[in-house]
């Protein structure tokens, strides 16, 4: 049998969190629902237990008294975000909408779902009991989504599980997983959501080290490795902005920067601004070189190339995402593809370029480290905040 790579992706990558655009007039069938759930069932267990136990809820009492549990525990705060954030424009404007409207509708949707597994959670880390659930209910879901139904993984009325547990009948000794509301989507295109690129994210051999291409064996730089630190803090993106765009900052804190300055004309970060850096080190000397700002989003990405903007010997870039009220400050760097510091190093030793890659790059990665968590304590007030020569 041959599979269709392409509506396996589309499905895979289209599965979305469906709730504003649920419809909640059109009946759904036991039978469609059945074969979803025949569907999940054949996704990994472990030990090949089959314990995973399925309540479809159509009641209308119990999908009442359903709603009210998840109102109590997550709804009636998306319902005052929602109310709070209307016309900002802040980033989470959008999901507060849609999972508010879930919470005023929950009652009305044609199916809920609740996966539940026999066991409970002891935190031993054996398998069998969350690694044997969490992949078929995700299936489940796919499996909705290629029949034209949608729907979205829930957790906020597990914090009232007992009672939940006790409308449904749950016996005790069985862990519910989630709640699933089930109905049919009005229109069956749905995008894909913005992500991280894989290279960005998968690092090989080592946590952190990242390539461009390749890499090769043995790896070089023409593959382009790099590395990435990051951090969340405790404070709001307009607190952390002005450090990641201080381009001074961490020369209180790298043990190779030693500080910046923009270049004449210049009085701030913008897109095409140059700056001149200063630094320094035990096998190449002191030496400045000039920066050129190459990515510009004001309140989410500042970033840089160094020497040559068109063949940069290094590439920079700070990038922050509010995270559940705080900000996730993600700081990378990749080497080349022009020359660099290490460009000496590697032609008089070619032999040893992947060690000496991996040096630069942990080198790299511990002064990146230092002055992320140094913008961390800054944001969160441990540290005094002091003007650079920016």
């Amino acid at each position: 049998m041959t599979i269709d790579v392409g509506s396996v992706d589309e499905a895979l990558t289209t599965t979305r969190a469906v709730r504003l655009r649920l419809d909640l007039e059109r009946p759904v069938d036991n039978d469609v629902i059945f074969d979803c759930i025949d569907i999940a069932e054949q996704a990994p267990s472990g030990g090949n237990q089959g314990s995973r136990r399925w309540i479809i809820v159509r009641d209308p009492v119990i999908k009442a008294r359903i709603a009210e549990l998840y109102m109590a525990t997550g709804g009636e705060f998306m319902i005052g975000a929602r109310d709070r954030l209307a016309g900002t424009g802040h980033p989470q404007e959008q999901v507060m909408k849609s999972a508010a409207h879930l919470a005023e509708h929950l009652a009305d949707v044609p199916a809920i779902v609740i996966p539940t597994i026999i066991g409970m959670h002891d935190a031993s880390g054996r398998p069998g009991l969350f690694d044997s659930v969490i992949q078929s209910v995700w299936s489940f879901c796919v499996a909705l989504r290629a029949r034209g139904l949608g729907s979205s993984w829930t957790t906020a009325i597990l914090g009232k599980g007992d009672e939940l547990a006790e409308l449904l009948g749950v016996p005790a000794g069985n862990t519910q997983i989630a709640m699933i509301p089930v109905a049919w989507t009005k229109g069956t295109e749905f995008k894909r959501a913005p992500r991280f690129p894989a290279r960005e994210i998968a690092f090989i051999d080592r946590y952190a080290h990242t390539w461009v291409s390749g890499p090769s064996d043995p790896p070089c730089l023409a593959d382009g490795p790099g590395t990435v630190v990051e951090v969340d803090i405790q404070a709001p993106v307009d607190a952390v902005w002005p450090l990641v765009t201080d381009i001074g900052f961490g020369a209180r804190f790298s043990e190779e920067f030693r500080g910046a300055r923009w270049a004449d004309g210049v009085d701030g970060p913008s897109l095409g601004a140059q700056f001149i850096g200063s630094n320094v080190h035990p096998a190449i000397g002191e030496w400045d070189v000039p920066c050129f700002v190459h990515r510009y989003a004001e309140r989410s990405e500042f970033g840089w190339v160094t020497s040559d903007p068109d063949n940069p010997g290094a590439q920079w870039r700070f990038e922050l995402a509010q995270i559940a009220g705080a900000t996730r400050l993600r700081y990378s760097l990749v080497i080349g593809p022009g020359p660099s510091g290490i460009s000496a190093a590697i032609s008089a030793m070619p032999d040893k370029e992947p060690r000496i890659l991996h040096r630069r790059i942990e080198e790299h990665r511990s002064n990146m480290q230092r002055v992320v968590e140094a913008m961390k304590a800054t944001a969160e007030g441990d540290l005094p905040s002091t003007e650079s020569n920016a």
